[in-house]
């Protein structure tokens, strides 16, 4: 049985804009990066519904932080 392999953010993108691009069929793409057709379908969609976040005003999102969670790893750095 093999593992599950997790690819980084910023291959996902690169495949799904190779996908975007239209030079290559999805099956070449797929044989190309090593990956399953359907994720290269799923990373494309993603892609196409997120884009929009990109010019969203205010730039990039802040992360929010977690004070209970933050409290806690102090707690454990600190012993």
């Amino acid at each position: 049985m093999s593992k599950r392999k997790n690819h980084s953010p910023e291959f996902k993108a690169k495949v799904a804009l190779e996908a975007l691009k239209g030079e290559r069929t999805v099956a070449e793409l797929a044989s190309q990066f090593g990956v399953h057709p359907t994720m290269i379908h799923s990373w494309k969609r993603a892609l196409l519904e997120d884009a929009s976040g990109v010019f969203e005003r205010g730039g990039k999102k802040t992360a929010e932080i977690d004070e209970e969670q933050v409290k806690e790893l102090h707690a454990k750095i600190v012993g």
